[in-house]
């Protein structure tokens, strides 16, 4: 089977590296042009790209996805099998391409959490359980018939960052029994019509906004933690923080815990020893800080952060 891999980041090369250690006949790879990157706005590769390049394999980097030339380049690679992984939305005229289609491995349980953040949106809406689910593409963007799909735990002091790296394991492992299911011709699809709740209501995943990593100190703790875990270690959730009369800063939090508490403190006020603790007074108790950032400085845990900081007053606005 010729197979043409299409991914980006780190996630997608778990799945490529998966389907070179099992022998499959990866004809060449797809992935985002280089682009400039840090401070000195150096010219930065994929890591679908670097990985690919290691492995010597013939590598394309479209602009535009419906251009003819890359079109023409992608049919003269003759492949039987797409496989996109973290990966731009394509035309039909490329998923079409293949004879067996294009199967597309997605870091949700489907129909739930179709979109760019799976993995952000559903710890922020605080879900206990996530998976993975190979589907072949078609128009609507998430939309196809499922192949197969694999379920894992979501536990509480779970974040964006560990659940990514299970699930990227996980992806490139249903991704090779799809393939092998593929290939023994014993695999149907399921439409995602199917498998919709009984209320029909779905749930999203759209692209992370800076709105949406804002806290609420109003909010209930649950979701407040829930999105602090949600966006850790990033994008990130952030606070601003005034500290006496001074401008308001900029606070990146990673790590933080619920402590239930009766208190008749404003939501957002600070309480801290200045040694050992920092914590926000919140509904029913404090969120007690363990890993910030504040803006231009480094990330760090909150002992660290407090033998340089001083001050009179602060609170969240």
């Amino acid at each position: 089977m010729r197979i043409v891999f299409m991914g980006t980041p780190d996630f997608a090369v778990e799945s490529l590296k998966a389907l070179i250690d099992n022998g499959y006949n990866v004809v060449g790879v797809v992935t985002t042009p280089d682009k400039p990157a840090g401070r000195g706005q150096k010219m930065s590769e994929s890591a679908v790209k670097q990985f690919a390049k290691s492995k010597g394999l013939p590598i394309l980097q479209p602009e535009k996805l419906k251009d003819v030339d890359f079109q023409d380049a992608l049919r003269s690679w003759k492949a039987d099998l797409q496989v996109i992984v973290a990966f731009r939305m394509l035309p039909e005229s490329v998923w079409s391409m293949p004879p067996l289609g294009s199967i597309n491995v997605h870091a949700s349980l489907l129909p739930n959490y179709r979109g760019a953040a799976p993995i952000n949106r559903a710890i922020m809406n605080g879900e206990t359980e996530t998976g993975v689910t190979t589907f072949l593409l078609k128009h609507e963007i998430d939309t196809g018939d499922i192949l197969q799909y694999e379920k894992i735990s979501i536990e509480p002091d779970d974040n964006v960052g560990t659940i990514h790296d299970k699930l990227m394991i996980l992806g490139a492992k249903l991704l090779i029994k799809t393939i092998e299911a593929i290939e023994k011709g014993n695999i149907k699809g399921t439409p995602q019509s199917q498998l919709m709740p009984a209320d029909g209501i779905l749930k999203n995943a759209p692209k992370i906004f800076k709105e949406d990593c804002r806290i609420d100190w109003k909010e209930e703790p649950a979701k407040i933690i829930n999105q602090i875990r949600g966006l850790s270690p990033y994008p990130t959730a952030y606070g601003d923080l005034k500290i006496d009369d001074a401008a308001p800063l900029s606070m990146k939090i990673f790590n933080a815990k619920f402590e239930q508490h009766e208190h008749n403190q404003p939501l957002g006020k600070m309480e801290t020893d200045g040694k050992s603790y920092f914590k926000v007074c919140v509904k029913g108790g404090f969120i007690a800080l363990y890993e910030v950032q504040l803006a231009g400085k480094k990330r760090m845990l909150i002992t660290d952060f407090l033998r340089g900081f001083r001050c009179d007053y602060a609170e969240f606005l």
